[in-house]
């Protein structure tokens, strides 16, 4: 008897992502200050090809930042990152997002994941915290902090002993280091916040902002 099976078998709670995971190479994490910036940063962004948008919860106005962006920007496809709570969950709900993230994963977040009409992409960071993701049926996971634990190469030894996940690596993650992510087989993503820099959204330079999207959507091809 393979005691295995039953964690490969389990239900994909999240499979319905794929589609949205696929939609670019890299998926914009974006910490919005100023409620006046979201929709045409959202536009540049989906100008250049990234129609995936995480909007994260570190400011007061990040979830009104996403209401606007889903109903004014065409073609985005809006997600909620941060999310830490059951309460968050349900504010996803609340506003349609196609989308939830979260940094790592708890019981309690997992057992409100259940009943959510919100898909959720949960963190992992090790072995374990990856086991226990796929035995409740997360096939895809965000694996965070990319960098700090370990990069590409370790993400990489992780596709033999859990060939059934695939992970969107998030965190110090640049262009070239994009790159060597986007190689593995066990990557269907990566988040990355460097299209939009705080200078050029400051700027209300939306052009560059689409251009270095552009250059985002053109990895991995």
């Amino acid at each position: 008897m393979n005691v295995l099976s039953p964690a490969v078998a389990a239900p994909k709670t999240n499979a319905g992502l794929e589609p949205i995971l696929k939609l670019a190479p890299v998926v914009p994490v974006m910490i919005i200050e100023d409620l006046k910036t979201a929709v045409p940063l959202a536009r540049a962004l989906v100008a250049g090809g990234l129609k995936a948008l995480e909007i994260t919860l570190r400011t007061p106005v990040a979830l009104e930042a996403a209401r606007l962006i889903a109903a004014e920007v065409e073609g985005a496809e809006v997600g909620i990152g941060t999310v830490l709570t059951a309460a968050q969950l349900e504010q996803c709900d609340a506003i349609g997002a196609k989308f939830a993230v979260s940094p790592g994963a708890t019981a309690r977040l997992l057992d409100a994941a259940d009943s959510a009409a919100t898909p959720l992409l949960p963190g992992s960071g090790t072995p374990s915290e990856s086991m226990t993701l796929l035995e409740r049926g997360y096939v895809f996971q965000k694996f965070f902090p990319a960098e700090p634990s370990g990069g590409a190469a370790y993400i990489g030894s992780l596709s033999s002993p859990l060939p059934a996940v695939r992970f969107c690596p998030t965190g110090g993650v640049t262009p070239e280091k994009a790159k060597a992510y986007l190689k593995l087989k066990n990557i269907i993503c990566v988040g990355g916040s460097w299209m939009a820099p705080k200078h050029l959204i400051a700027a209300g330079d939306w052009a560059g902002i689409t251009a270095l999207s552009a250059e985002a959507a053109a990895l991995g091809r």
